[in-house]
């Protein structure tokens, strides 16, 4: 990756693995790819029933006032009924401000109301290092920031807890309001086999930035640039940074789901250990080539784990190496109940432990 773009990341979905990654933490503008949180947001209130496609807000003329072609518009009127299922066509197509600041009105009533329900949904995903100021990302003084780390949670929730309304609203090519046609500048959909979206942004603080997503074969990556110098030099790396991702790696089963690998010990239980395994079947994406004869395996937990223990509750991690290198980190289960040990067997367990 060019070194004139200070931010990238690539994540493999399918398997939780990070294959890129420089300043992941680093905090930044995020630009109009603030409006995939308003789009998110959007989805769970459609999802929890708050919300339909279909319904309608009437636009009223001080929202026409404050941002009619204010940046990237849906170029909506006063008076103009769209529904809500125009509107995130407009927010995700063709980025639009004022699509974005009556999507919040029309469903909260207001930018405060809605801005504090994307600071939550934030909270609620992990973003520990986010904050939105605005539904569209319009310059705000440095309310609105975000990281790479933080923009991947944010991907990687959007097309799995929503999938069917990603489907539907991300990676169109064109969007037509009126008499005015307007195309899409995501730089992959349409270039990048299986890239269906999501979002760039740019202002003159941020630079330009971009996140987006792409599967093959039952395998999606979620890719995020910040700060790059240019538009031509975002979009070249990001279509590179994907295929890069899919052509380098290939994936490969590790272990089967279910399979024990190292036991646990318990404190107070009526066992002394309890079983670990995997919970689903273990897959990393390997370097092309690589000798997979090295993999080395460490368990990790802290304890031992206070009795009882519930079969299927997660108490360990599983962490994989290769080369010196953690490809992977899964979370191990007990395989087994092990309940409170009764007075009897607290005696013999205290017995093991002093003939130990």
């Amino acid at each position: 990756m060019p070194e004139d773009i200070p931010v990238g990341l690539l994540v493999d979905l399918s398997t939780g693995q990070t294959l890129f990654s420089r300043e992941e933490t680093r905090r930044f503008v995020p630009a109009s790819v603030t409006k995939v949180m308003t789009a998110y947001t959007a989805f769970k209130l459609i999802d929890e029933g708050e919300l339909r496609p279909d319904m309608r807000f009437e636009y009223p003329e001080e929202l026409e006032d404050a941002w009619y072609n204010e940046g990237s518009n849906m170029f909506l009127r006063a008076g103009e009924q769209p529904t809500i299922g125009q509107l995130l066509l407009g927010i995700t197509t063709v980025s639009g401000n004022d699509a974005s600041v009556a999507m919040a009105v029309a469903a909260t009533g207001s930018l405060e109301n809605w801005v504090a329900l994307m600071n939550a949904n934030a909270a609620e995903l992990g973003m520990r290092d986010t904050h939105f100021g605005s539904a569209n990302g319009y310059p705000d003084g440095g309310q609105t920031y975000t990281s790479a780390r933080d923009l991947a949670k944010l991907g990687r929730a959007i097309v799995e807890q929503y999938p069917g309304l990603y489907d539907r609203y991300f990676g169109h090519r064109s969007l037509r309001w009126r008499d005015i046609a307007q195309v899409n500048h995501d730089p992959v959909t349409g270039r990048v086999d299986g890239a269906d979206g999501m979002k760039t942004g740019y202002t003159r603080e941020a630079g330009f930035t971009f996140l987006g997503s792409a599967e093959r074969n039952g395998r999606r990556l979620v890719m995020v640039l910040a700060g790059a110098p240019d538009g031509r030099t975002r979009d070249e790396t990001a279509r590179a940074l994907l295929e890069w991702g899919f052509d380098a790696f290939e994936q490969e089963l590790i272990m089967p789901a279910r399979v024990g690998v190292g036991r646990a010990l318990v404190q107070d239980g009526a066992e002394s250990s309890v079983v670990l395994r995997t919970p689903k079947p273990v897959i990393a994406a390997l370097p092309q080539g690589a000798d997979t004869s090295r993999w080395e395996m460490e368990i990790e937990y802290r304890g031992p784990i206070q009795a009882p223990v519930i079969a299927g509750d997660r108490i360990a991690q599983l962490r994989l190496t290769l080369g010196g290198e953690t490809m992977l980190e899964v979370p191990l289960e007990a395989a087994e109940t092990v309940p409170q040990a009764n007075a009897f067997q607290r005696v013999a367990n205290a017995l093991k432990k002093w003939l130990a």
